[in-house]
C-alpha cells in the first residue's frame, strides 16, 4: 500500500486518501509517495484501451487505497458525458494544418485538452478531484465532516475548480485570483459561477502573491485547530494537491495509445512531450507517466516571457527575484513553480533535507542546485521559451 509524506520530511506517513483530503503538508511541503514507479503500467494492449480503462488503471496504481469500485465510479462520474470528445483528450496530427507544415520535419501532434465543460485543460483533473475527495470521508481515521477548498488561480484552475466542486456535498470552495491578471473571459467564468458553496475573491498582486497567501493559510496551525474543532478540514484544488496531479498522468498514456492506434508509432517507441507550463504540474504528470513505464524520450518545458523555468533548467539557479510580465498566456504567468519541488525530491533521490533547504532559500529569493542534480534534471527535461511576438506569430 503506497504511503504519502511531505517532500520536506518523512515524519507523517499518510494514505492517498488522507493526502488528497489535506492537500498540502503542515510543513509547507507537497505530498509524494516513495512507491512511485515500483508498479508499472503494462504497455501490452495499450492501444486497445479507451480513456476510461486507462484512467482506472493509472489511478488504481497511484492511489491504491481506493477500491477498484471507487476508482471506477470516480472515472465514470468525471468523464461520462462531461467531455465533448469521446477520446476525452484527442490527439490531432499537425501535418498539413493551415498548409504550413514542414514536410521534412519530424512528425508533430497536438493533444487537445480543451474539450471539458469549462474549456480549460484542468477540467481533466478537476472533474476527477471532487469525486476522489468525496470518497475520503469514508475514512475511519477521524476525518473531518466537511472540506473547505482554498485555492489560488492564474486563470484556468479557478473556473474548472468552481465547476467541479459546485454544490458538492460536504464541500465549500473559495478561489483567489490576481485582479487584472487573468483574462476577461476567465474572470467572467469565475464571477458568474452558480452554486451555494462557491466564493471568488480578487486579490491585489500576481498569482505568486495569491498562491503564497494560500500556503500561509495552510501553514497556520491555530486556524487549522479552530477549523478542526468545527469539523472542517482545509484542502486545495491546485496541483499542489496530489489528487489534482494524478488524473493528469492519464492523458500521457492516452496520447501514446492514440498514436499506436493510428499506426504513427510502434510499441516501445519513445515520444517527446512539449508542455506549456507555469506551475510545473502538467509536465510533472508526464514525469510520473515516465516513472510508470511510458516510453518518454524528453519532457520539454515551454515557457512564455516569464521564463524562470527556462533559466533554472539551463543554469541550475532558480531566482524568483525578477520582473513579472503580464502576457497573453496568463495561466503561465508564474514565478514560483510549486510542483518543481516534487521533481526536485524525486531526482534528488528522495533527499527531504536538501529539498527543505532549497525551499527555505527560495523564500529568501533564490537557490542553486548541485551540479550532479542539475545533470539528472537535464537528462529528463528540455526547455525553451517564446516572447510575445513569437507567441502572436504562432
Amino acid at each position: 500500500m503506497a504511503t504519502y509524506h511531505s517532500t520536506r520530511s518523512r515524519t507523517a506517513q499518510l494514505s492517498a486518501k488522507e493526502a488528497i483530503r489535506r492537500g498540502i503538508a503542515p510543513d509547507g511541503g507537497l505530498y509524494v509517495s516513495d512507491e512511485l514507479g515500483q508498479s508499472k503500467i503494462d504497455l501490452e494492449g495499450l492501444a486497445n484501451k479507451d480513456y476510461f480503462e486507462l484512467a482506472r488503471e493509472v489511478l488504481g496504481t497511484l492511489l491504491p487505497d481506493y477500491t477498484a469500485d471507487e476508482i471506477a465510479a470516480c472515472v465514470d462520474e468525471a468523464y461520462g458525458g462531461t467531455f465533448a470528445s469521446d477520446e476525452v483528450t484527442p490527439v490531432v496530427d499537425l501535418k498539413g494544418v493551415a498548409g504550413e507544415a514542414d514536410q521534412g520535419s519530424a512528425p508533430a501532434y497536438v493533444m487537445e485538452l480543451w474539450h471539458g465543460p469549462t474549456s480549460a485543460f484542468k477540467d481533466v483533473a478537476l472533474q476527477m478531484l471532487p469525486r476522489l475527495m468525496a470518497r475520503t470521508s469514508a475514512n475511519a481515521e477521524g476525518a473531518a465532516d466537511k472540506i473547505m477548498i482554498v485555492t489560488a488561480t492564474s486563470g484556468d484552475t479557478g473556473k474548472a475548480a468552481l465547476a467541479g466542486f459546485a454544490d458538492a456535498p460536504g464541500c465549500g470552495i473559495t478561489v483567489f485570483y490576481p485582479e487584472g491578471k487573468v483574462s476577461r473571459v476567465q474572470e467572467l467564468q469565475m464571477s458568474t459561477q452558480e452554486g451555494a458553496n462557491v466564493s471568488v475573491c480578487a486579490v491585489r498582486g500576481n498569482f505568486d502573491d495569491a498562491q503564497s497567501a494560500v500556503k500561509r493559510i495552510f501553514a497556520d496551525r491555530g486556524l487549522a485547530d479552530r477549523l478542526a474543532a468545527a469539523g472542517v478540514q482545509l484542502s486545495s484544488a491546485n496541483s499542489i494537491n496530489v489528487g489534482r496531479l494524478v488524473p493528469q498522468v492519464v492523458y500521457y498514456f492516452a496520447a501514446y495509445a492514440q498514436l499506436l492506434r493510428a499506426g504513427k508509432i510502434q510499441p516501445g517507441d519513445a515520444v517527446e512531450f512539449c508542455v506549456p507550463t507555469g506551475n510545473f504540474g502538467d509536465i510533472l504528470a508526464g514525469y510520473y507517466a515516465q516513472r510508470l513505464g511510458l516510453p518518454v524520450a524528453k519532457l520539454i518545458v515551454a515557457s512564455d516571457k516569464n521564463n524562470v523555468l527556462f533559466d533554472f533548467l539551463t543554469t541550475g539557479t532558480y531566482d524568483r527575484q525578477r520582473p513579472f510580465y503580464t502576457t497573453t498566456s496568463p495561466s503561465m504567468d508564474i514565478l514560483i513553480s510549486s510542483n518543481l519541488e516534487r521533481m526536485l525530491y524525486y531526482l534528488a533521490g528522495g533527499d527531504c533535507e536538501l529539498v527543505a533547504g532549497l525551499m527555505t532559500q527560495l523564500a529568501q529569493g533564490s537557490y542553486n542546485v548541485p551540479a550532479e542534480l542539475l545533470a539528472k534534471i537535464q537528462a529528463v527535461f528540455g526547455c525553451g521559451w517564446a516572447d510575445e511576438d513569437q507567441v502572436a506569430a504562432a
